[in-house]
């Protein structure tokens, strides 16, 4: 950061670093050059350097140390240099891929090497069951024990370089490898520098010695080994070689090295130790000797099996061939010391070569390798103190690599510019052509060092002589230094280097003597000789082999005498020849490939973790061409964004008007805006392109905009803040306020109610005194009351008493007097009333006696007469009103009289009564003073006696309660022990109840898990036998197509034979004709042994199966039996008595019509039986007219039957209308008449009794209406279920197809179109079979009648004279065509099963028959067909059939095995055919579920079940190659569309330090997304079910898929650090809740598919969960318990914040975890297996098609086929 603006002509800049230090930078005086500028904050930690907006090597420096230092991440891309490669995306343009490691020693390449091998062989897997993987992995161990060594800079130095090429087959599975070797150090076997090792094996021999098979070596500590001494360090910290030995032989017995061979090659290295042991003794200056049987030497001859005095011989010796004779020489002490070294040296390096030999045969694989990557692990640009020829090849071979990789990143951005269509400008680049002409071209360094090895007196000085004289002051890149004569300077791409001339010559030759060798070719040791025998054929695996590969490295041996032809031409190359040749080999293969770059930087000199040299990191930079690279990317335009990228980051400097639907107008427009010149930026088809430094102007412009923005929230947060502070602080105050004022009144109102209480207090004591003198006066007032008003009483009672008796005696005489004077009043007018009377009644009937007489008299009295009559009624009957009111109050009047009376009476009676109790009261309280007294007396003794007796009962009174609380207390106690004991009764109860139900549980989980693991293993030997089989069948071809057959020879069909040989197991099938073929085969001679494991294998599992399919079959027995019985006692209802009465009248109804019947058919016969004349039987006789009125009275009473069953049904409803309950008075007034005229009590009875019977009937029939109708109703509310449910899922299609794009939306209408009118097809066809059935029905019954008129007519027409015959008119006659009935059979001659099988299997198209016709036809075909044969009993027939389809099945899937549809069409198809096989097979398990007419149609004469368990073969290894071609197509989808694809725009936006998105030179159109996937499960999901596959068979196969999902992204996850972030957790989560809302709209929820990605659910929940605590520990544990603990560690070490807020997983939470999780048995592996496959099962499903109605469309070309 500048702390003072810059100026023109300033000489000091004023700075401020990260870290706060302070700094005046000084500018050069001459230059006046501004410091390098830093990139802006989103650039720093970039893990790409090409990116970086500023690129010079600074700020390169300082990224790498950011990421290396502060976030701990090692790897970093720098155009296409990079480590995890995605293999499916290299091999998408189809050619081969090579990854290029190299650095210094120590830097890491061979670790780096190794976890690219590791990544290859963990994300593809093996194409066999060979474990070839394991076998790529197992190399490394071998090749480091022997080609790696310890040294000053690294640990694990590889002393050698290799390339290894990993084979692929087409589903890029790893069938093989290669491997080539460069240049091994082979001097470090006889000498180390200080502080450096042999290689590691010799060191791990001598740390394995006291092992028993290793005491014949002789073995002992390393420090006794010349050889492994030298260094002076034996050991190295944190290695065990005891350990590293025992998984060295481990590797090489995976390798196939047997225990023999190894025991050879550590014989032989032990050899290689004791011959350094070797000593000399000098006899004078040009000789020397070797002591008397000298132990090392005697122990190296015993072990190689040569003969101890010739070895010592010509280890001091040495043969001289001259032109004409050959001598012997002596040589000096130093010559066979170098004599000895070069035999070890030579030893070591053909002992070398024999391993990589095989090694490579280990790995090499005879199936077609369809492409390969090589992994270049070689050595870097070395330069030291003394530079010698090592360092002169290593550096030449990084001169040519340099090469190719300036031309490969010169060539990348040359296409990203043209691909982007940007205008190319031509870049300059170093070209280091002229360093390796000068050291490979003619007369160059290299010719000139072999033409001075074959001058007999060459040395290294008149080779440096030469090398003056021709490149000194000639070649720009070539020096002589100031002060040597014996070496030369090279100007290499990365630094000078002067190569010592000393040992070049020596080293180029590297010779041997040839008596050595042959006293070593002569060895007993079979092994020694083999490796020296023949040297021209021992060629390493990359030498001269077949595949055009030459040696890499060679000793040549120097003979004693040159014999024409005894050495070949290769003998005489020199070291230097043979690397250039292997180099140029290199050259052609990694320029054929498409290379990968992985440059290992050290970070220091002193192997520590994590500390950052700068100044090494830069000459390291400087010598691999990463600088370099980053100089061409800087040239053009470095920093590249997508426009989608651009817009989501520079969004904030756009206002809301100039956002375009157009991404890129937008991004244009922008632009345009803010950088004004365009020369700094260019547009590209999907990228924008920026000169350097362009983003970081946009960055400081966004800094800007964003700190402006970042203000203005700060002032409105902090006034927010500074607000609520405020509010927060009133609200306390006003809460402190309240508290206090509470207390104070709650102080105060505690002293009102003391107050209060006082008062009271008072008010009640003064209360107390007052009454108590009340009550006193009271009581005193009161006596004196009594005794006074009974005194006033007693005289008022007296005077009261006088009054009333007067009273009564006045009454009785006042009665008496008042009585006779009215008796004697009422006498008097009684008898005057009477007389009067008398007299008046005379004269009125004198009146009427004169009247009477006189008639009109009468009549005119008569006149009138009615009206008077009306008014004497009407006086008649006021005064009867008036009589009886009178009476009223007579009667009235008396019962007052007497109540009166009895009144007085009573009161006088009480009187009486009162005043003779008044007397007694007297007397008696004269009495009661005594007793009063008495009672006194007797009341003090009471007292004292209630006192003795209440303390008496108040102390058994608190005996008792004492005793009752103890008896409450010993109850209680009781109580808690029983519930107790209940308690624990229960929960034992329970317990048991639990463990019973858990160890059930369990039992049966594995007796699942063991059938699973049984049913996985006989799948895999069955998957092995098929892969057996496909190669068995792929060498008879090879043979087949590479021999010529003989003329006249019929070669018989091998599908036949081979088909014979696996189908045929029982001995009835068995064929002796194929026999000698099989004996003729060689690789057939372990079949038995394979075919009885299969066997027993096959015979267990369908044991398995069995028994659990009965016990499945019981439990289902038993669960149809109870839910049968439940549901006929729910269903049965008490039979009433209407319903019994009205069964009794059907019944009497049936009997009466069948009487009827019979008599008609007795009248009948009788007609028929007169023959007593010719006209009985004519046309209009009799009987003929008797026969027509039955047949047509028949027709008639079938319509007159339905016309009265719909009127009685009518009637019924009617009548129980009427009969309902009426209100109205009329109906009851009538009910009560009709009542009333029964008079008869049993007419009422039986009336009642019919009425009630009718209504139950009535009730009866409005029950079943009821039920049909509510059965309509449920009917009509499913189809309009049915309809809702179409209507939603056109809606969702509807939905589905608007989102799709219009091509993709065309096709998924017309797949809809097609599905739709192939359901209403198969809808149009059962109703039509149900009309067929119906037709045949009504056809047969015609046919009976018919049968029956004829046989009549037949009867009649023989008793007509041929006279009558001739008369009779002829009519003509309908002969009716008989309808044939089918029994569900095809017949086919046997000459044309071929063309069955043809027709029907090779050449259908599986497309047309899934649209077109109904599912599984094929199959119902051939089981027709099989039908038939099982019909006439032909068992050949059968057995020829049902092998030709099985072949034919396997043909198909063998030639168009990597087709989807066809592969699916034929696993449901042949599940049909099992199917049916056991549908109609007869055995009861399966008949159940069949019709009575399915039944009929069951085999008779052949049980199949063999061939049903070979179809259920064939089906398991359909549905592994259907799971193969899934994986196949679905693998290349997986990683980009639920990883890398960014299906929630903007999650990812802000990526993890370090590791933010890679501008890739790799197009965007090509990736994959969730659509992608989800689009390729809707299609497999419609292809299979338009083939009818099995629901439960989909449901298998959609879980596998999503487990193969979930696998590999999960694997891919747990190899990617990019990927393990919160964002991507996110992502992930929401990509698997999108698969599973594809389970939902498909209904397969209940699949088990869901839970295969419960460990990717919980990797991702993992990403976001908290990570510090020991609580979160303890949550992950928890949760995660579908991962490994391996793989919970791995995503934690892996996690990668996302931005400054989160913090990085501590080492101390890791460690946390794997304590908790230390008891949790899981397997150590990291990765999920991928290529696991779930069992397969295929549970029986049966078919409701009738086979007699199936018809064969004339487009399988089947017209040879006949139904039966």
């Amino acid at each position: 950061e500048l702390l003072k603006d810059y100026k023109q002509g300033d000489k000091v800049i004023q700075l401020r670093l990260e870290e706060g230090k302070e700094l005046e930078y000084c500018l050069d005086p001459k230059t006046k050059e501004l410091p390098p500028l830093r990139n802006p904050d989103i650039l720093v930690g970039e893990n790409d350097l090409t990116a970086l907006s500023y690129l010079h090597e600074p700020a390169v420096l300082h990224n790498l140390k950011v990421r290396f230092i502060d976030s701990k991440l090692i790897y970093t891309y720098c155009g296409n240099k990079q480590l995890v490669i995605n293999m499916f995306l290299c091999f998408r343009d189809e050619r081969n891929q090579s990854i290029i490691v190299s650095g210094e020693s120590g830097a890491g390449k061979t670790v780096s090497a190794k976890y690219a091998m590791r990544y290859f062989a963990t994300v593809s897997g093996s194409a066999s069951e060979a474990n070839v993987e394991e076998k790529v992995l197992a190399s490394n161990p071998i090749m480091e024990s022997i080609g790696n060594a310890k040294t000053t800079r690294n640990d694990n130095s590889s002393r050698f370089g290799k390339y290894i090429e990993i084979g692929f087959d087409k589903r890029y599975r790893i069938i093989g490898a290669n491997m080539r070797t460069y240049l091994l150090e082979k001097s470090r076997v006889v000498f180390q520098a200080e502080e450096e090792r042999n290689y590691h094996i010799f060191y791990q021999l001598c740390a394995s010695a006291a092992l028993p098979e290793f005491k014949t070596l002789r073995l002992g500590n390393a420090n006794y080994f010349h050889y492994t001494k030298q260094g002076g360090s034996p050991v190295i910290d944190g290695i065990d070689d005891a350990k590293e030995m025992v998984h060295t032989r481990q590797a090489c017995s995976l390798l196939g090295i047997n225990d023999s061979h190894q025991m050879g090659i550590f014989r032989i290295l032990a050899g290689i130790l004791h011959l350094g042991n070797v000593g000399f003794t000098s006899r004078d200056a040009d000789s020397c000797t070797i002591p008397h049987k000298h132990e090392p030497l005697t122990i190296f001859c015993d072990l190689m099996g040569v003969e101890y005095q010739e070895m010592s011989h010509w280890l001091c010796h040495r043969k001289l061939a001259t032109a004409s004779e050959t001598y012997i020489k002596p040589i000096s002490k130093l010559q066979a010391i170098n004599a000895r070294d070069a035999l070890a040296k030579h030893i070591y390096a053909k002992l070398f070569n024999w391993i990589v030999d095989h090694v490579n045969k280990a790995l090499h694989s005879t199936v077609k390798q369809h492409s390969f990557i090589g992994v270049l692990d070689i050595y870097g640009f070395e330069t030291f103190e003394i530079n010698s020829f090592e360092q002169f090849c290593i550096n030449y071979a990084n001169e040519k690599l340099q090469q190719q990789f300036n031309m490969h990143v010169f060539k990348l951005e040359q296409e990203e510019y043209m691909k982007e269509q940007i205008p190319w400008t031509l870049i300059d680049f170093y070209d280091n052509q002229p360093c390796i002409n000068l050291i490979e071209a003619k007369l160059g360094i290299l010719d000139l060092l072999d033409e001075e090895c074959k001058m007999p007196k060459g040395s290294d000085d008149s080779w440096a002589q030469k090398l003056y004289n021709t490149h000194l002051k000639k070649c720009a890149l070539f020096e002589k230094p100031r002060m040597s004569n014996k070496a030369f300077i090279i100007q290499h791409f990365a630094d000078k280097v002067e190569y010592q001339c000393e040992g070049f010559l020596e080293k180029n030759k590297d010779t041997v003597y040839e008596e050595q060798i042959k006293v070593l070719k002569s060895s007993k040791f079979k092994m020694l000789s083999e490796l020296f025998q023949d040297e021209e054929k021992a060629l390493s695996p990359t030498s001269a082999t077949p595949s055009g590969r030459t040696l890499l490295s060679r000793t040549a041996v120097k003979p004693a005498k040159a014999r024409p032809g005894q050495a070949s031409k290769e003998h005489k190359k020199t070291v230097g020849h043979q690397f250039r040749n292997s180099l140029h080999l290199l050259m052609e293969t990694l320029n054929a490939t498409t290379p990968h770059y992985v440059r290992c930087i050290k970070p220091n000199d002193f192997k520590f973790p994590f500390t950052f040299d700068e100044k090494r990191a830069v000459q390291q930079l400087r010598a691999c061409g990463v600088l370099e690279t980053i100089r061409i990317s800087a040239a053009g335009f470095p920093s590249r964004w997508t426009y989608q990228e651009f817009f989501s980051r520079y969004r904030v400097l756009m206002k809301q008007k100039d956002v375009l639907s157009d991404r890129k107008q937008t991004c244009k427009n922008l632009l345009e805006k803010l950088i004004l010149d365009k020369d700094k930026y260019q547009f590209g088809k999907t990228k924008i392109f920026f000169r350097a430094g362009q983003v970081a102007y946009l960055e400081k412009i966004r800094a800007d905009k964003l700190r402006v923005a970042c203000i203005r929230i700060q002032k409105t947060i902090r006034g927010w803040l500074m607000r609520k502070k405020y509010l927060r602080m009133r609200k306390a105050a006003i809460t402190i306020q309240r508290y206090v004022r509470g207390y104070q009144a709650r102080c105060y109102a505690k002293f009102l109610r003391r107050t209060r209480a006082a008062i009271l207090i008072q008010k009640f004591q003064r209360m107390y005194v007052v009454r108590k003198r009340y009550h006193l006066m009271r009581a005193a007032t009161i006596v004196l009351q009594s005794l006074l008003r009974g005194y006033i009483a007693r005289n008022k009672y007296q005077r009261m008493l006088r009054e009333h008796k007067a009273i009564i005696i006045q009454k009785h005489v006042r009665g008496w007097l008042a009585r006779v004077r009215y008796r004697r009043s009422l006498k008097a007018i009684v008898y005057l009333q009477c007389c009067y009377r008398r007299m008046m009644a005379k004269r009125e009937l004198k009146k009427l006696k004169i009247e009477a007489r006189s008639v009109e008299r009468y009549k005119k009295l008569n006149i009138g007469m009615e009206n008077k009559i009306m008014q004497l009624q009407r006086k008649v009957d006021e005064q009867n009103k008036d009589y009886k009111s009178l009476l009223e109050k007579l009667t009235n009047l008396e019962t007052t009289y007497n109540t009166e009376n009895e009144k007085l009476r009573s009161d006088v009676e009480r009187l009486r009564m009162s005043e003779e109790e008044a007397k007694n009261a007297t007397n008696r309280v004269n009495m009661l003073q005594e007793e009063i007294t008495k009672l006194r007396k007797e009341l003090h003794q009471t007292q004292s006696e209630k006192k003795t007796i209440e303390e008496w009962a108040d102390k058994y009174k608190q005996e008792t309660e004492q005793l009752v609380s103890e008896l409450k207390e010993q109850n209680t106690s009781l109580k808690k022990e029983k519930e107790e004991l209940n308690r624990r009764i229960h929960d034992q109860a329970k317990e048991m109840t639990e463990t019973m139900e858990k160890k059930l549980v369990e039992e049966t989980k594995q007796l699942e898990l063991d059938l699973n693991d049984e049913r996985l293993r006989y799948q895999n030997l069955l998957n092995e036998f098929s892969r057996l089989e496909e190669r068995y069948e792929d060498l008879k071809d090879e043979v087949n197509l590479m021999s010529i057959p003989k003329p006249g020879h019929k070669r018989t069909d091998s599908t036949h034979s081979s088909n014979e040989s696996e189908y045929t197991f029982s001995s009835e099938i068995t064929e002796t004709e194929d026999l000698p073929l099989r004996m003729e085969d060689p690789s057939e001679k372990k079949a038995p042994l394979d075919m009885s494991l299969f066997l027993k294998l096959q015979k267990r599992v369908t044991e398995l199966e069995q028994e659990k399919q009965s016990l499945q079959d019981e439990l289902d027995r038993k669960e149809e039996q109870a839910l049968r019985t439940k549901t006929r006692e729910e269903e049965r209802p008490p039979m009433r008595g209407a319903e019994l009465e009205y069964e009794s009248l059907k019944r009497q109804e049936l009997e009466s019509e069948n009487k009827k019947l019979k008599n008609e058919l007795n009248e009948l016969q009788k007609a028929l039986l007169e023959k007593s004349s010719p006209e009985v039987t004519a046309p209009g006789a009799p009987a003929y007219r008797v026969l027509l009125d039955q047949l047509t009275s028949v027709s008639e009473e079938l319509d007159v039957r339905k016309e009265e069953v719909l009127i009685l049904r009518s009637q019924l409803v009617s009548q129980k209308e009427a009969i309902q309950p009426k209100n109205t008075m009329t109906d009851s007034t009538i009910l009560l008449e009709d009542v009333q005229k029964m008079k008869d009590k049993g007419e009422i009875a039986q009336a009642y009794i019919g009425l009630k019977e009718t209504n139950r009937l009535l009730e009866s029939q409005l029950q079943s209406q009821k039920k049909s109708h509510d059965n309509e109703l449920e009917a009509l509310r499913g189809e309009m279920q049915s309809l809702k449910e179409e209507n939603n899922r056109q809606q969702q299609l509807l939905a589905q197809n608007l989102q799709l794009p219009p091509e993709a939306r065309i096709e998924a209408s017309l797949q809809h179109e097609i599905t739709r009118l192939t359901n209403e097809n198969l809808d149009l066809m059962e109703q039509l079979e149900k009309q067929d059935k119906t037709v045949r029905k009504l056809k047969k019954q015609l046919k009976v009648f018919a049968k029956k008129i004829g046989e009549l007519e037949v009867g009649q027409m023989e008793n007509i004279s041929p006279g009558q015959i001739i008369d009779e008119p002829i009519r003509p006659v309908n002969i009716p065509r008989k309808e044939k009935d089918f029994q569900g059979m095809l017949e086919y001659k046997k000459d044309d099963e071929p063309k069955l099988v043809k027709n029907l299997i090779l050449d259908l198209k599986p497309r047309g028959v899934a649209v077109n016709l109904i599912p599984g036809l094929p199959a119902y075909i051939l089981f027709m067909c099989v039908r038939h044969a099982d019909y006439l009993n032909d068992d050949q027939k059968v057995r020829s059939l049902l092998t030709s389809t099985i072949n034919g099945i396997k043909k198909v899937l063998k030639k168009r095995g990597d087709d989807f549809e066809t592969v699916s069409f034929w696993l449901s198809n042949t599940c049909r055919f099992l199917h049916c096989l056991k549908q109609y097979s007869g055995e009861e398990g399966f008949m159940k579920h069949n019709t009575p007419r399915q039944n009929e149609h069951c085999l008779t004469n052949f049980d199949l079940a063999e061939y049903r368990q070979v179809l259920s073969d064939l089906a398991i290894q359909i549905y592994q190659q259907l799971v193969r071609v899934l994986e196949n197509i679905l693998q290349p989808m997986i990683v980009s569309g639920m990883l890398e694809h960014e299906t929630i725009q903007g999650v990812s936006g802000v990526k993890p330090p370090g590791l933010r998105k890679r501008t890739s030179s790799i197009a965007d159109e090509g990736t994959y997304t969730l659509d992608s996937i989800i689009r390729q499960l809707n299609t497999f999901h419609s292809v299979m079910c338009q083939h009818g596959m099995d629901p439960e068979l989909i449901k298998q196969v959609v879980k596998q898929t999503f487990y193969i999902t979930g696998a590999v992204t999960l694997n891919n996850l747990l190899l990617r650090k990019d990927m393990c972030s919160w964002s991507k957790g996110m992502q992930i989560r929401y990509n698997v809740s999108q698969l599973e809302e594809w389970l939902r709209d498909k209904n397969l929820m209940n699949s088990g598919a869901k839970e295969t990605l419960e460990p990717l659910i919980q990797a991702a929940q993992l990403l976001q969960v908290k990570k510090k605590t020991d609580e979160d520990a303890e949550a992950i544990c928890s949760m995660c318990n579908a991962l490994t603990t391996a793989q919970i560690v791995k995503v934690l070490n892996l996690y990668t914040p996302v931005n400054e807020f989160e913090e990085r997983v501590s080492i101390s939470f890791i460690r946390t975890i794997q304590m908790r999780l230390r008891d949790r048995k899981d397997s150590p592996q990291l990765l999920m297996d991928a290529k696991h496959i779930f069992p397969v099962t295929f549970p029986f499903n049966p078919s409701s098609l009738a086979l007699e109605t199936i018809q064969i469309p004339a487009s399988l070309g089947l017209a040879f086929i006949s139904r039966v």
